[in-house]
């Protein structure tokens, strides 16, 4: 039995998954006649980044109480007993349910959209870096030595850092990685000069220092 009504159930997520697309005529008229029929029609940039937790109450104390993201809205259970929904929607296994899913804002970058699932075939492990579809998120400080510091004082794991970047296109930086409780790599990076890639750069990475750019 579905949790809920199937159509509802697929406006509700899609609308979280296919938000990149809005507003397509905009995004034409910015990038141009040529990047519009090359590239993905009205793209304007990153809308959220999703991860699956083991507990999403934990999930949620350590994004908020600990990195200062604000929790925005939570939602669910989506299951489907008898069909194939889950897996024509998400490709998960079709008996795979999402608990429950939170989206949190944080500071001037992306959305995080935090989901736990429970699934016949789930795996328990994440991928290292090394992985292919090991991943990290990045959180832009503007005192590196603050932030480790901060995150020794509330217990939180970290590696070697903060590592300051004095040579090449990204000398500038300083990165210094860490963890969530349940294992998940992130990492903290601060640039207040910017980087030397920066000077005659045809494009220049968008930053959370200016949020308008």
């Amino acid at each position: 039995m579905l949790d809920q009504e199937p159509g509802r159930l697929a406006r509700r997520l899609s609308a979280g998954l296919l938000a990149g697309l809005a507003a397509t005529a905009a995004a034409c008229a910015l990038f141009g006649p040529a990047a519009a029929a090359d590239t993905l029609p009205g793209m304007r940039g990153i809308d959220h980044v999703g991860i699956t937790v083991p507990d999403i109450a934990q999930a949620e104390t350590f994004f908020t109480d600990v990195l200062g993201c604000r929790k925005a809205m939570s939602f669910g259970p989506f299951r489907d007993d008898t069909g194939t929904f889950m897996h024509d929607l998400v490709d998960v296994d079709p008996r795979a349910v999402i608990e429950k899913i939170t989206l949190v804002r944080c500071g001037n970058g992306s959305n995080i959209e935090l989901f736990q699932y429970t699934a016949p075939d789930q795996a328990k492990t994440g991928p290292k870096n090394s992985d292919i579809g090991g991943h990290h998120l990045a959180f832009y400080v503007d005192d590196i030595k603050a932030a480790k510091t901060y995150f020794d004082a509330n217990g939180v794991r970290t590696l070697m850092g903060p590592v300051p970047i004095d040579a090449g296109p990204a000398a500038g930086q300083s990165i210094l990685y860490f963890f969530a409780p349940w294992g998940l790599q992130l990492e903290a990076i601060s640039y207040p000069g910017g980087m030397a890639y920066e000077k005659g750069a045809d494009t220049v990475l968008w930053s959370t220092r200016d949020p308008a750019k």
